[in-house]
C-alpha cells in the first residue's frame, strides 16, 4: 500500500504546475469527489492486553515488554464525496500491523499458554480498519466547514504471540462493527492556507449500545489537526498530526466457533498512538 501512495502522488505532481482547476470534478456539478493519501511515521504511547480470567493471565505491556517503543510506519486512504456542499460521504482504509520480536524476561501467562523467560518470541498485532462515513456541513461558504455525523467502523483484528522456535503460540482474531460519531470543522484563508481538524469517536459501557447481550466495555478516537495549503489546481498538500487510540475490555458472551477464537472469552486491550503525516488531496 505505501508503493500505492508513492505513485499516486508522482502521478500529480506535473499537475501541480501544468493543470488549471479540479483534476476529477466539473466546477458546477453537485457531487464532487475527492481522494486523499497520508504517508508518515507512527509512534506507540501505551499497549497492553490481558486475555483471560484476572488471576490466571498476565497483562502484557507491548511497548515496554514487546518491542514496540520505536516508530513504525504509518499510511492511509480516503476516498469520498461532497452532494450539494453539504453532505460529506467518506470510505477509510487504515492499515495497521506491527510485527516485533523479544526475548522474554519474565514468564507471561497469555490465553491460557505461559510463555516462560528466555524465550524468543514474534509478536504480531494487526488491527486495521475499513470506516464510512457521513457527515453534514452546516455552512454552504468554501471557506469554512462545520459538519456533524456518523461512521462504522469494521474492524479487523489478529494478535499473534509465538515462539520463534515454533513450539508454542497463541491467536486470537475477531471481526466486528463499531459505530461511532463524527465531528468536521475547517477554515480556510483567502482560499488557500487552511486548518482543520476530523473527529471520529465513541464510547460505549452497556449491552444495550454494543448491540450485544452482554456487559463489553469499548471506546474509539481517531482525532486529528490539520494544517495546509490549497494549490490553484484544487490539489491540497498538508500536515496532519493524527490520535488514534481505543480499548475494549468484558467477557464475550458469543459461541467459540473458529479455532482462531481465543481461549478465554475475557480480554482487555487499551492502545494510544500518535502519528505524524505528509498527505496529499485531490478535490
Amino acid at each position: 500500500m505505501k508503493k500505492f501512495s508513492i505513485i499516486f502522488a508522482l502521478l500529480f505532481i506535473p499537475f501541480l504546475v501544468f493543470a488549471e482547476g479540479s483534476l476529477i470534478n466539473h466546477s458546477d456539478s453537485n457531487i464532487k469527489f475527492f481522494l486523499e493519501t497520508e504517508l508518515g511515521t507512527t509512534g506507540i504511547q501505551y499497549h497492553t492486553i490481558t486475555i483471560g480470567d484476572a488471576g490466571t493471565a498476565d497483562t502484557f505491556n507491548f511497548v515496554t515488554e514487546g518491542g514496540q517503543e520505536i516508530l513504525y510506519p504509518f499510511e492511509r486512504f480516503n476516498l469520498g464525496m461532497t452532494i450539494k456542499n453539504h453532505h460529506r460521504i467518506s470510505f477509510l482504509y487504515q492499515p495497521l500491523e506491527v510485527v516485533t520480536e523479544s526475548v522474554f524476561e519474565e514468564d507471561r501467562t497469555i490465553d491460557g499458554v505461559t510463555f516462560t523467560a528466555g524465550t524468543e518470541m514474534e509478536m504480531t498485532y494487526s488491527f486495521p480498519f475499513y470506516r464510512i462515513t457521513y457527515a453534514y456541513d452546516f455552512f454552504a461558504e468554501d471557506n469554512i466547514d462545520l459538519g456533524l455525523g456518523a461512521a462504522l467502523q469494521l474492524r479487523n483484528a489478529s494478535i499473534i504471540f509465538k515462539q520463534l522456535n515454533g513450539e508454542q503460540m497463541t491467536v486470537s482474531q475477531n471481526l466486528g462493527l463499531v459505530p461511532a460519531l463524527n465531528f468536521i470543522g475547517a477554515y480556510r484563508f483567502n482560499n488557500r492556507f487552511y486548518l482543520s481538524t476530523d473527529i471520529t469517536g465513541s464510547y460505549a459501557s452497556s449491552a444495550f449500545f454494543n448491540g450485544a447481550d452482554f456487559e463489553f466495555a469499548g471506546s474509539l478516537l481517531d482525532a486529528s489537526l490539520r494544517t495546509g495549503y490549497t494549490l490553484k489546481n484544487n490539489i491540497d498538500l498538508f500536515l496532519n498530526l493524527r490520535f488514534i487510540g481505543g480499548s475494549a475490555s468484558g467477557t464475550s458472551g458469543y459461541d467459540r466457533n473458529n479455532w482462531t477464537d481465543s481461549d478465554s472469552p475475557t480480554t482487555s486491550n487499551y492502545l494510544a498512538t500518535t502519528n505524524l503525516s505528509f498527505g496529499l488531496t485531490v478535490r
